[in-house]
């Protein structure tokens, strides 16, 4: 048996797979043996059926199975000896003839078509220069972060009359143009919040109305989005485009949130018995958390900068007719070309960073240790115990609670993913220039939204 290895260009190459009757002869013959044992043929005994009948019944589906056997171990063998950096797997050549007749063995030469992994040079070194951008701490972010805590510690009660920040219990009913109820129209209670409502004038329209207040209203300047708008009207979010714009909003409650005050129980609550006892020392640590949260949300913006730049700027060929007709050979459901054509841009990019990840993994000799997975998931769920204030168990059983989500494929590669982009991270942060950049939140949230 031998390989033989045709280039076409940089990207693509054909393997031959000559196979002669010495290669497949013998494991023919000994699985015949095996079927001619078992074969149940009219006329004849088990284990006596003459060979020329087993031979014509299953000779060729033997042959076949056998050849294919040693074409595979032949190609992935070369491949392995020969080192050779290829996407995807082997496919049979477009048009290819394969040399061999079923009827009379001898000879058969079967040729596949592979695509390299190009070689390319990554436009990353200790000269690239990027922003470090980072949320301000300021005064007025601290203080409504202080505020949220206050308010998700506080208690709701009933007021008068409404006010900006105020819960308000409604009933919702549809009218006519002529402001009249319409007959088999939308009835439903629900509750608005003052605070997400945008349009000022709907807004200060509202404030200072009391209990038993009717006022017409726009549904959709009370709510925040189609969703929302939807599920205050009890109705499916498809149904919108039918509903008047008209309602009569009847206030039948009116809810104040009374804040927490800024004493040692609340102080308590937040971080444990004694770790906080004054305001200072809360907006000293209210401070601390959220430099810790902007941090990684800093480092997300400094990788996905970085990606976005070495997608647009690596200069990558890729053996593009190859991969469509593997990606078409190789799905397990029926693709047509119109879907791989549609497709392929996006699996292209995708392949693209696989392969510019792969080359900072292997050049730098970055690797996901097992027992680095494992710490990782740890971490991972000690950090969802902690959001429900709940105490990690101890080291076995959280260790065992790790093993037990990386079992599940799907968050195995989550856990993964999230461990390279972590050390991606590392790797950028450590080898390119970094100018730190301070902006407010606002502007913060803005640039990640681009």
């Amino acid at each position: 048996m031998n390989v033989v290895r045709q280039d076409v260009d940089a990207l693509n190459a054909v393997l031959k797979v000559q196979i002669s009757p010495a290669d497949y002869q013998n494991k023919v013959k000994a699985t015949l043996e095996k079927y001619r044992k078992t074969a149940k043929t009219p006329g004849f005994r088990p284990g006596h059926v003459p060979m020329g009948l087993v031979q014509k019944q299953y000779g060729k589906s033997v042959l076949a199975e056998e050849l294919n056997k040693l074409v595979n171990d032949a190609l992935y063998q070369y491949i392995s000896e020969n080192k050779l950096d290829i996407l995807g797997n082997p496919i049979p050549k477009l048009d290819a003839e394969v040399k061999g007749d079923f009827e009379k063995p001898a000879d058969f030469v079967f040729e596949y078509e592979i695509g390299f992994s190009p070689v390319f040079t990554l436009p990353l070194s200790d000269k690239s220069k990027y922003d470090y951008v980072k949320v301000k701490v300021d005064a007025k972010l601290l203080d409504k972060q202080v505020d949220d805590l206050r308010r998700r510690y506080g208690k709701l009660i009933s007021t008068d009359a409404i006010g900006s920040t105020d819960l308000v219990l409604a009933q919702f009913v549809e009218l006519n143009d002529d402001d009249t109820i319409k007959a088999g129209g939308i009835m439903h209670s629900s509750t608005i919040s003052m605070e997400f409502i945008e349009d000022k004038k709907v807004k200060k329209e509202l404030e200072g109305k009391v209990k038993g207040d009717k006022v017409i209203v726009n549904p959709h300047k009370v709510s925040r989005g189609e969703s929302d708008t939807a599920a205050m009207l009890g109705i499916k979010e498809e149904e919108l485009a039918a509903i008047s714009d008209k309602f009569q909003m009847t206030i039948n409650e009116i809810k104040h949130m009374e804040m927490a005050e800024l004493n040692q129980e609340l102080f308590d609550r937040l971080f444990g018995e004694g770790a906080v006892t004054s305001e200072a020392d809360l907006r000293k640590r209210v401070s601390a958390d959220l430099e810790g949260m902007f941090s990684n949300d800093s480092d997300r913006l400094l990788t996905k900068s970085i990606y976005e730049d070495l997608l647009e700027n690596t200069k990558i060929e890729l053996p593009t007719t190859f991969l469509k007709r593997w990606i078409k050979a190789s799905n397990q459901k029926e693709i047509t070309e119109e879907q791989i054509e549609k497709e392929f841009d996006g699996y292209a990019k995708g392949l693209k960073w696989q392969l510019i990840q792969g080359n900072i993994f292997k050049t730098n000799e970055i690797k996901l240790d097992n027992n680095e997975v494992i710490e990782f998931t740890k971490g991972l769920l000690v950090n969802n115990y902690a959001q429900y204030g709940i105490p990690a168990p101890d080291d076995k059983e959280l260790t065992a609670s790790a093993l037990q989500v990386l079992q599940n494929k799907e968050e195995a590669t989550r856990v993964y993913d999230m461990l390279a982009e972590q050390k991606l991270t590392q790797y950028f942060k450590s080898t390119v220039k970094l100018k730190d950049k301070e902006v407010s939140y606002d502007e913060f949230v803005e640039i990640a939204s681009k």
